[in-house]
């Protein structure tokens, strides 16, 4: 009867540790079919990573510690194993490297049961890009757990001038970009009961430009600024400092884009909302 092989696989910056036989039935990753908030892509830890180029591994055969190694897997994607040589890890869970490295072990007649372990010890294959409003947008190698709250920090956080609502560019298993749309100022508040929102390889986080209005005419400090929601016309004025004495709160108009690209001047009520891109302009008394 053949022998069965119990393998321990850790993960150890993500302190996750499973245990696999010699036939482990493969883990599935949850897969985000559509546009969805943060609570849809946040359960991502439990999903199955594969070791990649540059990753460091630490390969460990119980009560043999002259075979136990720390390596790297080479650009050809495999791994350097004391006496047994090269062995195929690029593409692998650690539990199926695990398993080629006692394969090899025994096949070269070096150990006769040995019980090896492989441990994730830096994830260097898998980045995530972050592009748009960050103070450094760039590539990041990301490790088991990293969130997008991570990824922000790693980036230098949001300028001033970034939106609230930021997107996870995920490929889906056809290859097509989903836009999934997250509220960052909803995952970050203390209230908040949605899970940290995790990465993987070859997502990208964009950060977009916030919406804006411009603000002209006889007002304290006219200047783009940032449209907060549900602003209205008299919160508008407010923001560039308010109106001057020469200038008329009844004498207001909006110059705002249509849908078909052409634009239409508006004379617009204090409480009227305030659409992106809009140019308030705020004129003279007449008398």
């Amino acid at each position: 009867m053949p022998a069965v092989w119990f393998l321990t696989v850790g993960l150890m910056l993500a302190g996750i540790s499973c245990q696999a036989s010699a036939a482990p039935s493969p883990a599935t990753e949850p897969e985000v079919t559509g546009p969805e908030s943060a609570s849809a892509v946040g359960g991502d830890t439990n999903a199955t990573f594969k070791l990649g180029v540059g990753d460091a591994v630490s390969i460990q055969v119980y009560g043999r510690p002259e075979f136990s190694t720390i390596t790297y897997v080479s650009p050809d994607g495999t791994i350097s194993v004391p006496l047994a040589g090269s062995v195929k890890a690029a593409g692998l869970p650690p539990a199926e490297a695990a398993q080629r490295v006692a394969a090899a072990l025994r096949g070269g007649n070096f150990l006769v049961d040995p019980q090896v372990t492989v441990f994730l010890v830096q994830y260097r294959s898998q980045q995530v890009s972050v592009l748009g409003e960050v103070r450094s947008p760039s590539r990041f190698p990301i490790e088991s757990k990293t969130t997008i709250l991570d990824l922000l920090a790693q980036a230098g956080g949001i300028t001033e001038g970034g939106a609230d609502t930021i997107y996870l560019l995920r490929p889906d298993k056809d290859g097509r970009i989903q836009h999934i749309p997250i509220d960052i100022k909803r995952l970050t508040s203390s209230a908040s009961s949605l899970p940290a929102v995790t990465v993987r390889g070859g997502d990208a986080v964009f950060v977009p430009r916030a919406a804006q209005f411009y603000i002209y005419g006889e007002v304290q400090s006219p200047n783009m600024y940032r449209l907060e929601p549900g602003m209205t016309v008299v919160q508008a004025i407010a923001r560039s400092g308010g109106i001057t004495p020469r200038g008329s709160d009844g004498r207001i108009e909006i110059r705002r884009r249509t849908g078909e690209g052409s634009y239409v001047t508006l004379k617009p009520e204090l409480t009227d909302p305030v659409e992106a891109n809009d140019v308030l302009r705020v004129k003279e008394r007449i008398f």
